[in-house]
């Protein structure tokens, strides 16, 4: 279903990898930085700590820190754009506004080709195509009725009770394909009149694959884009769909 405004606020392409076992993100810097510096002259580093607390009878605890690069990040001046070169594999994120997948694909390719040049990874692992949605919904006196616009939502034991918050969530494996699917459904703090709802939709694969084959690669993220599609249209009812297709 094409909607004209579509809820999406960041959709995220995530390619895990196994590496060769010298392989060290510091030193792909400088050369990533010159490969993706035409589309993406911004650039930024990630860090992950680590600490560590040893403790013995009798004896002071010993603390310890390390320090150490999770991503290479390059963003498109306008910062609506990213890709990742990370420990585990390759990212490639598109914020708001997003348009199509089909329009990406070509970049997503490039980019993840380039990846593969300075990196050189040894097998794919898992696959996971991420769109997080915020959903705004007219607040109307005497509360929102969850199932005008979700099929699945949070039902409260009778009604004495109106919701205040709430989290849904559910892993499933789509039976033809193996594909994985991991949904999260939340409530923000109301904005105005409307009550900001997140559906977090992942879908996802794993096993192992081969580098070079971009012809497979792009044919699983099909499979995974068909996946998350279904699931956002069957979660949502036809209400809640038409918010999107208002000017």
């Amino acid at each position: 279903m094409k909607l004209l405004h579509a809820p999406i606020i960041e959709a995220v392409l995530e390619i895990d990898c196994d590496m060769s076992p010298k392989f060290e993100l510091v030193a792909m810097e400088d050369r990533a930085r010159r490969l993706f510096a035409d589309n993406y002259p911004k650039f930024r580093k990630q860090y992950v700590e680590e600490y560590r607390i040893k403790a013995k009878a009798d004896q002071p605890p010993d603390y310890s820190t390390k320090r150490a690069i999770q991503s290479l990040q390059f963003f498109q001046e306008d910062e609506r754009q990213i890709v990742q070169l990370r420990g585990q594999g390759f990212s490639f994120n598109r914020l708001n506004p997003y348009s199509s997948l089909d329009d990406y694909l070509p970049e997503i390719e490039r980019t993840w080709k380039l990846f593969g040049e300075i990196v050189s990874p040894l097998q794919i692992r898992a696959v996971r195509l991420r769109y997080i949605n915020r959903i705004l919904l007219p607040m109307v006196p005497g509360g929102i009725q969850l199932n005008e616009f979700f099929k699945i939502y949070p039902v409260l034991p009778d009604g004495t009770l109106i919701l205040g918050a709430f989290l849904n969530q559910y892993l499933a494996v789509e039976k033809d394909t193996g594909n994985h699917v991991n949904v999260v459904l939340t409530g923000q703090p109301p904005e105005n009149d409307r009550a900001p709802i997140i559906f977090d939709n992942t879908a996802m694969w794993s096993g192992v694959a081969e580098v070079e084959n971009w012809a497979w690669l792009s044919a699983r993220i099909m499979l995974l884009r068909a996946l998350k599609n279904r699931i956002f249209e069957n979660t949502l009812t036809e209400k809640c769909l038409n918010l999107f297709q208002q000017q």
